[in-house]
């Protein structure tokens, strides 16, 4: 017996609009009945999830980051299993998971059957796969654009980043975890809920998505240029090492600025600081590689 998949794909991601029509015809060939939805407006994605809750036994999302964090709170509420087509820019999640980012290969992926429960970390009543930060890469956000993003792809971050960096200035912030209190300035602190966020870079080196627990670091730098130094250790997440981060871990961690500060989750800027971060294990059944 065929199965009945929600399929939905953001046109306006990188991939999206040409990897359409590939997708559909790869995975009718591995047996899915798709049952194709689009949506205008962020919160109709999970009306749409919801919509099917008991007409599909699993959705598929295609896109970038920042369209599985749109899907995330349809996903959690209705405990649909999820499988990932990678068509957007960076594919953290997919990156974490090992997911291919070919297409037919990230197909294949799914009708396999090999499924794995992952954490989600939360913030201020919003969910997260990878990270939710603020200072640098709130900027860098900022500063990207999506003809920039599809144009130059991973690379866009780079170029991004260095604009910013050279642009960045501390500011004070409490950091309250394991029931200690950590204060002092810092150029961004990322709180991580799977490995790689931001095109490629690791909140830590051992971090994994199912260990019950979140990875943070701040980047407690007095000069831009230090921030240049510690780029390449932050590829492999062995920037948690350098004396210039500040790397702890928990279950829970709360973040208090002097003013409210932007916090990026997965991609978006979603709420505010002060901020509570928690993660919830066990969260969602994804499809991985086996």
């Amino acid at each position: 017996m065929n199965q009945r998949a929600l399929l939905l794909v953001n046109h306006h991601s990188r991939q999206g609009s040409q990897g359409l029509p590939e997708a559909i015809g790869y995975l009718e060939k591995l047996g899915f009945e798709l049952i194709k939805e689009s949506w205008e407006r962020p919160h109709q994605m999970v009306d749409v999830i919801h919509q099917y809750k008991h007409k599909v036994d699993l959705v598929i999302v295609g896109g970038g980051d920042g369209t599985l964090n749109t899907a995330v709170d349809g996903l959690v509420e209705t405990q649909l299993r999820l499988g990932i087509l990678p068509l957007g820019t960076a594919n953290d999640l997919a990156r974490t998971l090992g997911i291919p980012t070919s297409l037919p290969e990230a197909c294949k992926v799914i009708a396999a059957g090999n499924t794995r429960r992952i954490d989600l970390g939360w913030v201020n009543d919003k969910y997260f796969f990878n990270v939710a930060s603020l200072g640098l890469s709130v900027k860098i956000t900022q500063n990207l654009t999506k003809q920039a993003k599809r144009r130059w792809g991973v690379f866009a971050y780079a170029v991004a980043a260095i604009k910013v960096i050279l642009k960045s200035r501390p500011f004070t912030a409490e950091i309250r975890v394991n029931n200690k209190s950590y204060q002092g300035k810092t150029v961004q602190i990322a709180v991580g809920n799977g490995r790689y966020y931001g095109g490629g870079m690791a909140v830590a080196h051992d971090a994994t998505i199912d260990d019950q627990k979140l990875d943070m670091y701040s980047l407690e730098v007095k000069h831009w240029w230090e921030i240049i130094l510690i780029l390449p250790a932050m590829r492999s997440g062995h920037h948690v090492n350098w004396r210039q981060v500040r790397a702890i871990s928990g279950q829970e961690i709360e973040v208090i600025t002097r003013k409210p500060r932007p916090i990026n989750t997965d991609g978006e800027i979603t709420t505010y600081t002060p901020a509570r971060f928690r993660v919830i294990p066990k969260a969602l059944e994804v499809f991985v590689p086996k």
